[in-house]
C-alpha cells in the first residue's frame, strides 16, 4: 500500500485552493457579481491564497495541514452535537476547545497580493506565433532598459534609481500570467509608492501584452541553457510546433520527438520508435525519403518558421544552427531532452534531461537502462511539476 507523501499532500492542498478560488470567481462572474478587466471576471480583492511558503517551508505546509486536519475533527464533533441530544453539551465544549485551540500558520504566510487579472488565464496557449510577435513587441518596447537578453543592465537601466527585474531568471516563470499582465499593462511601483515601470496598457493591445509573456519565458529558457544548461522550471512544447495540417500531434499522452531539419545542413533523420511521436520540423525545401520499413519515422511534417523561430528562443541555440538539434516532450507535454547535432550519431542518455524532477522526488529512484530506454525511464519515473502564481501545474 502506497501512502501520500508530503509533497503528496501538499500539491492537493495546493490545488484544492486554487480551484476554489478559480471557481469562486468564476460563481461571482455567473451571478452578475464580478467586474470585468480586460474581457475577464476580475478577482475583487487585494489578496489571494497562495502557495509560495508552503512549497519553500515544509514546516508551515504541516502546520496547515494539521490546523485543516483538526478543523475536520471539529466540524465531525459539530454534527454530532447536533444528532446527539444527550451528548450535545460536552461535543459542543469539544467542539470550541478545538477550533480555539488549533494553532493556525500566521495568515500573512498564506496571502499574496493579488491584482483584478490575478486569475486571467492567457488566451495564446503560449504558442509559437505568440511567442515570435512577442519577441517583436520585446524589442520595441521593453529592450532599452530591460536589455535583449532580460538581465536588465543596459545604460539606461543603470542609470535608474531602481534596476529592472532579471527577466532571465527562472523567477519570471513563477508568477502568475495575470500578475505579469497587470504590472505590463499598469505598471510597477515600489514600496513608497513612486513608479519603477511605466505601464503599456495605452501602446499595447492585449494580445500585444500576453505574447510579450510568452516571449519572456521562452527567452528566460533559453537564457537558462546558455548560462547552467538546464531548465529549473519545465518547458512547454510551444503550441504549434507539433502542429500538422492544423491538428497537434501532441495527444492522448503520447511522448512526442522533435526533430528540426534543414535542406541547408542535411542530417540523417532517426528510425521509427513505437513509443514516440516524431515531428520533423524543416527549414526550408527539404525533401524527405519515401515511407518504407525501417526509413526514418516521420508521422508529422511541419514547415512552420514561426515554431522554427520559438524553439530556437527556448533552446537558446541561433536559428542557423538549430539544424540537427531533437526535442522530446514526456507524455504530459513538457520539453525535457534534447540532443544537439554534434551528438547525432550517438545515442541518447539522461545527461540529455533538461529538466528534472524536484530533489525529493528523485529520492529513491534508480535506473539501470541506458540510452533511449533510460531516458524514457528516467522522464516517467520523475514526473516534473509547474510552480506558478504559487501553484502547482502538471501540465502546460
Amino acid at each position: 500500500m502506497n501512502l501520500l507523501s508530503l509533497s503528496d499532500w501538499i500539491n492537493l492542498l495546493l490545488g484544492a485552493i486554487q480551484v476554489l478560488q478559480d471557481g469562486f470567481l468564476h460563481a461571482l462572474a455567473a451571478l452578475g457579481l464580478a467586474q470585468t478587466s480586460h474581457g475577464q471576471p476580475a478577482w475583487p480583492f487585494a489578496e489571494r491564497l497562495s502557495g509560495d511558503v508552503l512549497l519553500i517551508d515544509r514546516s508551515i505546509a504541516r502546520q496547515l495541514l494539521s490546523a485543516l486536519g483538526f478543523s475536520a475533527v471539529a466540524l465531525l464533533a459539530l454534527v454530532i452535537a447536533l444528532a446527539w441530544r444527550r451528548g450535545r453539551v460536552v461535543m459542543l465544549l469539544a467542539t470550541v476547545a478545538i477550533v480555539f485551540f488549533t494553532p493556525w500558520p500566521d495568515r500573512h504566510l498564506l496571502v499574496a497580493p493579488a491584482e483584478p487579472t490575478s486569475f486571467h488565464t492567457s488566451p495564446t496557449g503560449f504558442s509559437a506565433a505568440a511567442i515570435v510577435h512577442g519577441r517583436q513587441v520585446y524589442e520595441q518596447r521593453c529592450a532599452s532598459c530591460h536589455a535583449i537578453d532580460g538581465k536588465g543592465d543596459t545604460p539606461l537601466a543603470l542609470s535608474l534609481p531602481v534596476s529592472p527585474p532579471n527577466l532571465a531568471s527562472g523567477l519570471l516563470w513563477r508568477r502568475a500570467d495575470g500578475e505579469l499582465f497587470w504590472k505590463i499593462a499598469y505598471g510597477a511601483r515600489d514600496r513608497h509608492g513612486a513608479a519603477t515601470m511605466p505601464g503599456f496598457t495605452r501602446q499595447l493591445t492585449d494580445n500585444d501584452v500576453w505574447a510579450l509573456i510568452d516571449f519572456m519565458k521562452a527567452n528566460a529558457a533559453g537564457a537558462s541553457i546558455r548560462a547552467i544548461g538546464s531548465w529549473d522550471q519545465p518547458v512547454a512544447l510551444p503550441t504549434g510546433a507539433g502542429d500538422c495540417n492544423k491538428q497537434a500531434i501532441h495527444s492522448n499522452g503520447q511522448r512526442v520527438r522533435v526533430i528540426l531539419a534543414s535542406a541547408r545542413q542535411p542530417a540523417a533523420l532517426p528510425l521509427d520508435d513505437p513509443r514516440l511521436r516524431s515531428v520533423i520540423l524543416a527549414d526550408g525545401a527539404l525533401k524527405l525519403p519515401a515511407p518504407q520499413a525501417g526509413a526514418p519515422a516521420i508521422d508529422c511534417l511541419s514547415r512552420s518558421k514561426d515554431a522554427w523561430q520559438a524553439l530556437s528562443i527556448i533552446t537558446g541555440i541561433d536559428s542557423d544552427q538549430l539544424a540537427g538539434t531533437q526535442l522530446l516532450t514526456d507524455r504530459d507535454g513538457w520539453l525535457r531532452a534534447r540532443k544537439l547535432p554534434a551528438d547525432s550519431n550517438g545515442a541518447w542518455s539522461e545527461s540529455d534531461i533538461l529538466c528534472r524532477a524536484p530533489t525529493e522526488m528523485e529520492a529513491g529512484k534508480s535506473n539501470k537502462s541506458s540510452g533511449l530506454d533510460g531516458l524514457i525511464a528516467a522522464m516517467d519515473a520523475e514526473p516534473v511539476r509547474f510552480i506558478k502564481g504559487g501553484f502547482v501545474h502538471a501540465t502546460p
